[in-house]
Order: structure tokens, then C-alpha cells, then sequence
């Protein structure tokens, strides 16, 4: 499997990847909040891409996963232009973007931005405009008196940080309030168990989609993290199948 690699940005902070070459469209994985390009659906999609003679590109925001910065100073803007950065850098041919939860969001704003080079979308629990429709009052108070939120995860030992500027960078990036202009195919894949990210934010975002092709899934008994044996097999079809039409 192919190793980690850095691209410096700009400011010298260094975005680690991983890339195989191949037949295009290129699949871009874009992770979560607070994940990296090691969990499981993130290695079963490339090393089926390699087994395929498909390109692939995995990678890892600024201050996430092996990449270097501090995670505080990334919002979805910031993290949007490193996966643009990377994108831009080992993938200037057309694009297959697969996004997970909140890599979802960003994936449908790079695709608005970059409309001519994506080809087709997968969301995963796709989660667009989730600093609006998750956060009450009461933790919008919160942050914008202390400047940060730390809940316990689920997921690491580490606390769940939320900073004031995250959540200001995704009430800027909004989406479902209108039309998305995105025309290309999309499809969205959403687990009906999943506690973090309603199956209704999947509908709302199908139906906002300016595209007349696209398709939600919804798994019975799927979690947020969509990461069964079945589910990595779901996502899979979903990718091979638009990548097979002509």
C-alpha cells in the first residue's frame, strides 16, 4: 500500500497524504471532523482503488491525523482549501469525491467550487450545515463566551474540541438554505440508527441539490460511522458503479 507523503502549503505547515496513480476519475477521500485517512472505510476504498488500477488520494487536514498544525486553528474553510491544496497538487484530472460526515459537507463545497473537475459525489452520513441544525442555543452562548466547546468522544481519549471559529467558518459555508448548484450524480449513504447526523439531513440534502441525478440510500440498522463489513461493501458498489457509467 502506498506510503504517507507531504505537501507543504503555502505557510510551510505540511498536509500528509496518500496517493496511487491510475485510471480516473481520481477518488478523493475526505474524512470526518476529528478523523484522519487510517480508519476503515478510508483504507478499504484505496486498497480497492489499487487493486483496480484506480486513482486514489487519501489524506489529512492541517492539525488532523499525520498532517502537521494544531487542530484548534482548523475551521471548515481552512480545511475545505488544504483538501483543494492537495487536490489541486495530485489530482488535477477529474474526481470521484467520497465524503464522510463532515467531509460530506466539504465535498459539496468542492464540488460547487470546482464544477467542471468533479465528475460524481458519495456522501457518507454526509453532514452538511451541521454547526446549525446541532447546535442549541444554549452551546452557541457557550462558545461564543469561552471560545471553545470540550465534550467527551466516542471515538478517542482526547476531548471532542469545538472552537468558536470552526463553528463561524460553517455558518459562512451553509447549504441547505437554498439551491446547491451541483449538477453532477450524487449519491448519499445514511444509516437509519445514526445518532449524530439525522437520515433527514440525507432527504433534505437530495432534495436541495440542483442535480437531476441523485440517489440516498438508507441502511437499516447503519450507525453514523457506516464501517460494517456491509456497509464498507455498500460503498464500494456505490463508488464502482458511477465510476463504470459511461
Amino acid at each position: 500500500m502506498a506510503a504517507t507523503q507531504y505537501l507543504p502549503r503555502k505557510d510551510g505547515v505540511r498536509l500528509a497524504y496518500r496517493h496511487t496513480p491510475g485510471r480516473g476519475p481520481a477518488i478523493v477521500f475526505l474524512p470526518g471532523y476529528a478523523s484522519d485517512m487510517t480508519g476503515d472505510k478510508a483504507s478499504a476504498l484505496f486498497a480497492w482503488a489499487e487493486q483496480e488500477g484506480r486513482a486514489a488520494l487519501l489524506l489529512d487536514y492541517s492539525g488532523c491525523g499525520a498532517s502537521e498544525g494544531a487542530f484548534a486553528e482548523g475551521t471548515l474553510a481552512v480545511w475545505r482549501d488544504d483538501a483543494l491544496a492537495l487536490i489541486e497538487a495530485l489530482a488535477p484530472g477529474p474526481l470521484l469525491l467520497v465524503g464522510s460526515s463532515m467531509g460530506g459537507w466539504l465535498a459539496l463545497l468542492i464540488a460547487r467550487a470546482r464544477p467542471e473537475q468533479v465528475a460524481a459525489l458519495v456522501g457518507i452520513a454526509a453532514a452538511p450545515d451541521f454547526t446549525e441544525w446541532s447546535f442549541s442555543e444554549e452551546r452557541r452562548a457557550q462558545l461564543r463566551r469561552d471560545g471553545r466547546i470540550e465534550d467527551p468522544s466516542p471515538y478517542s481519549e482526547e476531548p471532542y474540541l469545538t472552537t468558536l471559529a470552526f463553528w463561524e467558518s460553517g455558518q459562512a459555508n451553509r447549504l441547505l438554505e437554498g439551491e446547491i448548484a451541483i449538477d453532477c450524480p450524487v449519491r448519499l449513504l445514511h444509516g437509519l440508527d445514526d445518532a449524530d447526523v439525522p437520515w433527514e439531513i440525507a432527504m433534505r440534502t437530495a432534495g436541495r441539490l440542483r442535480s437531476g441525478d441523485v440517489q440516498v440510500t438508507l441502511v437499516k440498522q447503519g450507525d453514523h460511522r457506516l464501517s460494517r463489513q456491509q456497509d464498507i461493501r455498500l460503498l464500494i458498489e456505490t463508488v464502482a458503479g458511477l465510476l463504470e457509467r459511461p
